[in-house]
């Protein structure tokens, strides 16, 4: 009981302090927004799904799921940091019909873009609805804590992402800034480093140390895995940014239990939106399968396969223990995501011009 208490003053705590991703209000959306309300949803129909949440089986759990429900989805695998600009490019000539698994800075992108349709799921009663969009354009079903973990024989374990580079030069793995993950740890670094009159609004000694951290780190290339590379014993690297559910199935998988890093200042918790895009002809189907998939029975099953945490206040109750144990020692960290908004692609240019090699 009092495991269950902790956690769900845990998750309080992160809906509070993420609400600034969905924007500072936290104003239901007035009306579930059916424009096209007399149109019926087809379940033969193919629904593609634009996500970055489809790696590791989710995609595969997710579609048979589907599939068992009625459903007959199609989901297409792009990087975070790709998909809103890949949905954009797209918009005169649309491909998927929604998208799941990005956080509120791409999913303003979309919505800044008016290529969003308003939307109120059955569960949104369910969810902190600071954590959605204010006016409804998007709502998140999964909270996601993004960690360093560390091989469970390493002697010790970093304090913060901010002293890797000094102490642990090539013992740290990281991924490259084409993806979610990357770019949220980059920024939760950069925002401890605002200064109006720097440059990108980033003192000098945040961009030292920026420069460092991708200086001293060995990044992941394509098809190398955060779990694998961090227990090879023939490797160097002790040490790997993951996101929280990657990190669970891991452990699990190779029946380890990692070693966590836990900063003073906390970590990023992002969550996973879905949405439906505007330019779809199959908008009542999209609505009706993120009903579906965002209900406390899914999202339950979702987190024990996944380790995800569920924005459904209802599931939350039913995570597993090795999931409430993995989240009850992390704390969120405050971030602005609205400043990281403004500047994250010209953070990630940034880097990539000068520090990535």
């Amino acid at each position: 009981m009092k495991t269950k208490k902790f956690l769900s003053k845990l998750l309080t705590t992160v809906f509070t302090a993420t609400a600034l991703a969905a924007c500072s209000s936290s104003t239901n959306p007035s009306s579930n927004s059916n424009s096209g309300a007399d149109e019926k949803a087809d379940k033969s129909q193919e629904l593609v799904i634009y996500s970055n949440s489809v790696s590791n089986g989710r995609g595969d759990w997710l579609t048979a799921q589907a599939k068992e429900a009625g459903f007959n989805i199609r989901m297409v695998d792009i990087a975070g940091a790709q998909l809103a600009d890949r949905v954009i490019a797209e918009k005169n000539n649309s491909v998927a019909d929604m998208v799941f698994g990005i956080g509120a800075v791409d999913s303003n992108k979309l919505r800044d873009a008016k290529l969003l349709e308003q939307f109120k799921p059955d569960w949104f009663d369910k969810i902190d609805s600071s954590l959605a969009d204010k006016d409804g354009f998007y709502n998140p079903v999964i909270v996601q804590p993004l960690v360093l973990v560390g091989n469970p024989e390493a002697k010790e374990m970093p304090k913060d992402w901010t002293e890797l580079a000094s102490k642990y030069k090539g013992q740290y793995s990281i991924y490259g800034l084409t993806g979610g993950t990357g770019r949220a740890i980059y920024a939760s670094i950069l925002v401890r480093y605002l200064d109006e009159k720097g440059d990108l609004g980033v003192s000098e000694k945040g961009w030292n140390v920026a420069k460092d951290y991708f200086a001293n780190a060995y990044t992941l290339q394509k098809g190398e895995s955060t779990v694998v590379k961090v227990l090879d014993k023939e490797s160097p690297v002790q040490y790997g940014m993951i996101w929280g559910s990657g990190a669970l199935v891991g452990q699990k998988e190779q029946n380890v239990e990692f070693k966590v890093m836990t900063p003073d200042v906390g970590v990023p918790f992002v969550t996973e939106q879905t949405m439906v895009l505007n330019t779809s002809k199959k908008k009542a189907l999209a609505k009706e399968f993120i009903n579906w998939f965002g209900q406390a029975k899914i999202q339950a099953e979702y987190s024990k396969n996944f380790g995800s945490i569920p924005a459904n206040k209802d599931a939350v109750s039913e995570l597993p223990e090795d999931t409430k144990k993995f989240v009850g020692q992390l704390k969120p960290q405050a971030i602005d995501w609205e400043v990281v908004g403004k500047y994250l692609d010209q953070w990630v240019e940034k880097a990539e011009l000068e520090y990535v090699k």
